[in-house]
């Protein structure tokens, strides 16, 4: 399970339809035909979408139509936030931890008051209102003749897709003055969503159930009946690990997470969320949470409820949350809700753990493909992370369940924010746990399915057809930063050509929904009650938190916060402190699956099961090979890497 800005899925079964983010977009610079006002102007990269083409032009945008938009402020010293984020992250750099307040933070690097009354005035004299100033934005609205004056270009309505959409004509721009004030903006192209204001949450979502026979650990129960694959008889999937065998699996030893907070960011709030995660812990042997343990910081209202499925978010955050206190079940949690699914309420989530240094550790197992983010949005989200950075906060994203993104979308490419030079990309495995709970071992995650043919003598397809799998690749946007150099081969780092890029993912932990997590949440039954049940579940949604419970253990080994973790991670790559995943951990000719039973109405056999044979360590083109690759990065946590951060500092 994990939740897109585009698509949010729950587990392999359930799929609920969000709205399109606006698409990539060009760094052009205005045409001579372009209205560039008085005086030079300091462009604002990448604020004309990729689709707002001649041929998509369906003409000038009204000048009645309203704008709302975010104009992000750079501070006072842009490129000083980001090398001191560098500095302070490096374990080879003199600053390494002199981490930062919030306070010291705003002081060094913040927009300046001076800043804010010229961004003010610059926006106010075009003829836009300012609606609100933050520390990181200024939200403006107006119509079209005010933005095309501030911005100095035209909008025009373009075809995209199926439906009509703003944008500019050129790329935005904001006078030279203002260079080291403004950022950028975000907004003048309006794809994809309406923000709709004061909408109250529904119900949860329909049950969704798991069906058996179930193995209690990996291959204790062995189908004998079915038929066999390559000669072999695959194990049943596993009910749903728990925290005790995840902690025994990433070597917890005797660490908790005491002392340490873990945020979590997700869109709206569970209703049953304290109740479902006590219930859970009580049910499965995790520790009972202390008064004020969990705790949530929520908006004040929410909005695009059904075109962003907000009902489907309620199991993100039951699944963040009761993996988080599994695995790290002494450490505080913090939910911090997103009043959409859309980026202006994501960023503003984020921002609340900056500005308030709400925690030391931020899991976020939602986003989106690369192509569909502007580098507009990307400059106001690693302005964020940076900033995190400097504090000691660490952000940790799930890197996308669709492999490549080809069977997806069409196209071979990585998830975003996971592609961030400044967060850490969790990937994603399959996990075999035995029967003292001992580390067996890992696959990358990636499903192939064949179904069980009607005679029930042969799988269908066999080896089957690729549903899902751990995200991954090389970044089309983002150059390779500092600490890959050394440790991403060349031929994965210039996969699109001769300059080395971002690689995804740079760490890993178990994904594959057949060897998933337990998990429990209230859910709507068809009767139309609404009671707490259990299932297993997946996705580098589970890996996000998983790990960022991992790093919360390493945190209390050092006593320190870790901080933005990536050098820290690559510092280690190729030790003991990793186990190496590959796609064959068994041997090149051993392929592993499981078979996998589901309901088909997804609550009870009232309409009859769905049985499946699910191989494992199929990834689209992607492969989880020796040393770094794009299915796991630098590999799982292992015994000794807790300790580590004890060591290394």
């Amino acid at each position: 399970m994990r939740s897109s800005r585009a698509k949010l899925r729950a587990g392999l079964s359930v799929a609920a339809t969000l709205p399109l983010l606006a698409g990539a977009l060009a760094l052009s610079t205005p045409s001579a035909s372009a209205d560039n006002g008085s005086g030079s102007r300091h462009i604002l990269q990448g604020t004309k979408p990729l689709w707002a083409t001649a041929q998509a032009d369906r003409g000038a945008t009204a000048d009645s139509s309203h704008v709302s938009a975010r104009v992000y402020l750079a501070g006072r010293d842009a490129q000083g936030l980001t090398a001191y984020a560098k500095e302070v992250s490096d374990p080879q750099s003199a600053s390494y931890g002199k981490y930062l307040t919030a306070q010291q933070a705003q002081a060094r690097f913040g927009a300046t008051p001076e800043q804010i009354k010229q961004v003010t005035g610059w926006l106010k004299a075009a003829g836009l209102k300012v609606t609100g100033t933050t520390r990181h934005y200024l939200s403006v609205s107006g119509n079209v003749p005010a933005a095309e004056k501030a911005f100095s270009t035209k909008l025009h309505d373009y075809r995209k897709g199926s439906r009509t959409y703003r944008a500019p004509t050129t790329t935005a721009s904001a006078p030279e003055s203002l260079k080291g004030a403004v950022l950028t903006v975000v907004g003048l192209d309006n794809a994809p969503h309406n923000v709709k204001h004061d909408e109250t949450l529904p119900p949860p979502d329909a049950v969704f159930r798991n069906a058996g026979p179930f193995s209690t650990y990996y291959g204790s129960n062995v189908n004998t009946h079915l038929p066999s694959a390559d000669g072999v008889k695959a194990p049943y999937a596993i009910k749903g690990y728990t925290g005790k065998q995840l902690r025994s699996a990433y070597s917890a030893g005797d660490k908790s997470g005491k002392g340490v907070t873990v945020a979590i960011t997700d869109a709206y709030a569970s209703p049953t969320i304290a109740a479902d995660a006590s219930e859970y812990a009580g049910k499965n042997g995790d520790r009972r949470y202390g008064r004020g343990q969990l705790s949530q910081v929520l908006p004040s209202d929410y909005t695009d409820t059904e075109a962003c499925g907000a009902a489907g978010w309620y199991g993100e955050e039951t699944l963040d949350v009761e993996a988080v206190h599994a695995v790290a079940p002494e450490s505080d949690i913090v939910y911090v809700g997103a009043a959409s699914c859309n980026d202006d309420a994501l960023l503003d989530s984020l921002g609340k753990v900056v500005d308030n240094r709400l925690a030391d550790i931020v899991s976020n197992s939602w986003g989106d493909i690369e192509a569909n983010e502007t580098p507009a949005v990307a400059a106001a989200y690693d302005q964020v992370f940076q900033l995190g950075a400097i504090e000691g906060i660490g952000f940790y994203f799930s890197s996308g369940d669709n492999g490549d993104e080809v069977a997806n979308t069409g196209t071979k490419q990585v998830d975003t924010p996971a592609n961030s030079a400044w967060v850490t990309a969790v990937g994603g495995t399959s996990l075999a746990v035995g029967k003292h709970d001992d580390y067996q071992w890992e696959t990358g995650w990636g499903t192939l399915k064949s179904t069980l043919a009607a005679d029930g003598k042969s799988w269908t397809g066999y080896p089957g057809a690729y549903t899902s799998g751990a995200g991954g690749g090389t970044s089309k946007t983002v150059a390779q930063p500092f600490y890959q150099r050394s440790v991403v081969p060349s031929k994965l780092s210039k996969a699109n050509g001769s300059t080395a890029m971002r690689t995804v993912p740079d760490i890993a932990a178990v994904a594959d929904p057949t060897t998933g997590f337990l998990v429990g949440q209230t859910q709507t039954f068809p009767d139309g009650s609404q009671k707490y049940s259990e299932y297993r579940i997946g996705g580098t949604s589970l890996a996000a938190p998983v790990l960022a419970g991992v790093q919360a253990l390493a945190q209390q080994a050092r006593h320190i916060p870790i901080g933005f973790a990536n050098p820290s991670i690559y510092a280690r790559s190729g030790s003991r402190f990793y186990h190496d995943v590959t796609d064959h951990p068994l041997g090149a000719k051993h392929d592993l699956a499981n078979v996998r039973v589901d309901y088909a109405n997804s609550v009870d056999d009232s309409e009859g099961l769905l049985t499946s044979l699910r191989g494992l360590g199929h990834d689209s083109s992607l492969a989880a090979t020796r040393g770094y690759d794009v299915v796991t990065g630098v590999g799982s946590p292992a015994r000794g890497y807790v300790n580590s951060y004890r060591l290394f500092h």
